[in-house]
C-alpha cells in the first residue's frame, strides 16, 4: 500500500516540478518581447525628443569658421570694393574664414541720416551702391574670395527699407497710420526707414526673391539678418527653404530673444548675453560664477547643432557704445580669447585686428587707420594665434563638431573661470583669471588631467588632477592636447 501510494506522489511531485519549471522559463520568455517593447519605446523617446530638438541644417564648410565683419565705406580712402579686394591676402594670412559684409545696396536721400547715411536704409535690393563700385566690381570681389577659400555672406535688411525704395508705390506692401500714410518701425527713432509689412502676400514674395537673386547671379554664401526678431518666423523659414533649393546657405540671425528663428531658419543668433557680460566684468560689476553659468546653460538653450555669435565688437557696438578699449580696457585680450573659447562663432569686425581705438561715424566717411604701432601689431598676432588654435582644435569647432563646455571646479575664488571643452581625443582646457587683481587658487580637472601644450608656445605643460594655478590681474592659460 505505502509503496503504491509512493509512486504517484513521487509522479505528482516531479510533474509539480516541471510545470513550475516551465511556467518560470515560459514567463521569462514572455518578458523578454516586453523588456525590448520598453527599450523600444525609451530609444523612439529619445530619438523624437532630439528631432524636437535639432536646429537648423549648417553647412558643412561652417564648422570650424571664424567670422569678419566688413565696413567698406571705411575700410579704405577709396570706400570701395576694388579698395578691399586688396586686402584680401592679408585677411587670409590672418585666417578669417567668412567675410560679412555690411548692406551694400544704394541708400535712401528721403529722411537721411547725415552726409552719407545709414546703410541699413536700402534702396534697390537689386542693386549696389554706386559709392562703392559697379555690380561687376561687386562680382569680380566675390569670385576672388571664393577663389582664395573666403565664403561671402551679405547683410540683409528685412525689416523696413529706405523711403526712396520703387516699393513704396505699394502702400500695402508697408505699416501705415490710420489715414493710410507709410510709417517708420513703431516704438523706434528710425526715422530714415519704413516699416514693411508682413501679411502681404506680394511684399514677401518678393523680399524672397530679392535674397535669391544674390545667391542665384552673385554666388554669395549666406546672409547676416538685421533685426531678424522684427520680421514673422515663418517668413524666414520659407525664405531659407527656398534658398536651399539653390545651394546650402548659412544664416544668422540678430536677435537672441527668440530662439525658435534657429530650428528651421537660422543657424547662429547673436551672443549678447556673453557679451554683456564681458563688459560688465571689466568694469566690476561681474564675475566668472555668471560665464561658468552661462556656459552650463547653453547646450539646454540652443537646439542641437545652432550656436551664438560671439564678439567684443560689431559696427553698432563700436559706433554707438563704445570701442573696446573704452568698454573692456586692460580685458580687451582675454575677452577676445574668451569669444573664441566659449561655444560659438567667433567674429572680428573691421579694424580689431589693428587695434582699432575710435568710434567709426556711421553716417560719415571715417577711414580706419590702418597703421603699423605696436597695438595693431599685438592685436594682429593675438587674433592670428587664436584662430589657429581654433582651426588646429576640433573641441572648439562650431556646434555638433565642436565639444561641449565643462565646468571645472575650483578652488573658493569667485574671479577665475576655468572649463574644458573635449571633442574626440582633442580637449582643450582654459583658465581665466576675470579680474583687475592677482588670484590663486586650485583647479579640479579630474580626468582632465595629462600632457598639455601650453598656448600659443607650444611648451609641453603636465597639468595635474588638482592643478595650482597664480594668475597675473587679467591673464589667463590655455592647454591643448
Amino acid at each position: 500500500m505505502k509503496r503504491f501510494v509512493a509512486l504517484p506522489l513521487a509522479v505528482c511531485l516531479l510533474s509539480l516540478v516541471y510545470l513550475v519549471s516551465a511556467c518560470s522559463s515560459s514567463n521569462q520568455e514572455a518578458d523578454k518581447p516586453v523588456v525590448k517593447a520598453v527599450a523600444d519605446q525609451k530609444q523612439n523617446q529619445d530619438e523624437k525628443q532630439e528631432q524636437k530638438n535639432q536646429g537648423t541644417a549648417v553647412p558643412d564648410w561652417s564648422e570650424k569658421a571664424v567670422m569678419y565683419e566688413v565696413n567698406v565705406r571705411q575700410y579704405s580712402k577709396e570706400g570701395t570694393f576694388k579698395a578691399f579686394e586688396a586686402h584680401l591676402p592679408r585677411l587670409k594670412e590672418l585666417g578669417v574664414d567668412i567675410l560679412w559684409f555690411m548692406p551694400i545696396h544704394p541708400i535712401s536721400k528721403k529722411n537721411r541720416n547725415g552726409t552719407l547715411g545709414s546703410y541699413y536704409a536700402v534702396d534697390d535690393y537689386k542693386a549696389v551702391n554706386p559709392e562703392f563700385g559697379t555690380e561687376e566690381d561687386f562680382r569680380a570681389l566675390v569670385n576672388k574670395a571664393h577663389e582664395m577659400g573666403f565664403k561671402v555672406m551679405l547683410d540683409w535688411v528685412a525689416n523696413h527699407t529706405g523711403w526712396d525704395n520703387p516699393w513704396t508705390a505699394n502702400p500695402g506692401w508697408y505699416s501705415t497710420d490710420e489715414n493710410g500714410h507709410i510709417m517708420q518701425p513703431a516704438g523706434t527713432n528710425w526715422t530714415d526707414v519704413a516699416d514693411l509689412n508682413y501679411d502681404s502676400a506680394d511684399m514677401q514674395a518678393a523680399m524672397i526673391d530679392a535674397l535669391k537673386y544674390w545667391v542665384a547671379e552673385f554666388d554669395i554664401d549666406g546672409y547676416r539678418c538685421d533685426y531678424a526678431g522684427g520680421v514673422p518666423t515663418a517668413f524666414w523659414e520659407k525664405a531659407r527653404a527656398e534658398l536651399e533649393q539653390i545651394k546650402p546657405v548659412y544664416m544668422l540671425a540678430e536677435d537672441d530673444q527668440q530662439i525658435g528663428l534657429l530650428k528651421h531658419a537660422f543657424n547662429s543668433n547673436y551672443g549678447w548675453q556673453l557679451y554683456n557680460m564681458m563688459n560688465r566684468i571689466a568694469k566690476g560689476l561681474g564675475n566668472a560664477e555668471q560665464v561658468k553659468k552661462y556656459g552650463e546653460r547653453l547646450a539646454k538653450t540652443y537646439p542641437s547643432g545652432t550656436y551664438p555669435l560671439n564678439f567684443t565688437s560689431n559696427h553698432d557696438e563700436n559706433s554707438w557704445t563704445g570701442t573696446e578699449y573704452e568698454r573692456l580696457k586692460d580685458a580687451v585680450k582675454p575677452m577676445a580669447a574668451l569669444s573664441f573659447l566659449m561655444p560659438g562663432m567667433p567674429l572680428i569686425y573691421s579694424g580689431q585686428e589693428a587695434g582699432l581705438n575710435k568710434r567709426l561715424q556711421f553716417f560719415e566717411k571715417d577711414e580706419i587707420a590702418w597703421n603699423d604701432t605696436s597695438t595693431s601689431s599685438s592685436m594682429s598676432t593675438l587674433y592670428t594665434d587664436l584662430i589657429r588654435l581654433k582651426h588646429d582644435n576640433p573641441a572648439l569647432w562650431n556646434g555638433k563638431s565642436g565639444g561641449a563646455y565643462r565646468t571645472l571646479a575650483v578652488g573658493d575664488n569667485g574671479d577665475i573661470l576655468a572649463f574644458e571643452r573635449t571633442k574626440d581625443a582633442n580637449t582643450v582646457i582654459v583658465v581665466m583669471n576675470l579680474s583687475g587683481e592677482p588670484v590663486k587658487s586650485t583647479i579640479q580637472t579630474g580626468e582632465a588631467a595629462g600632457s598639455y601644450k601650453a598656448f600659443p608656445s607650444g611648451a609641453a605643460v603636465d597639468v595635474q588632477a588638482e592643478q595650482a594655478v597664480e594668475l597675473a590681474p587679467w591673464e589667463y592659460q590655455i592647454y591643448t592636447r
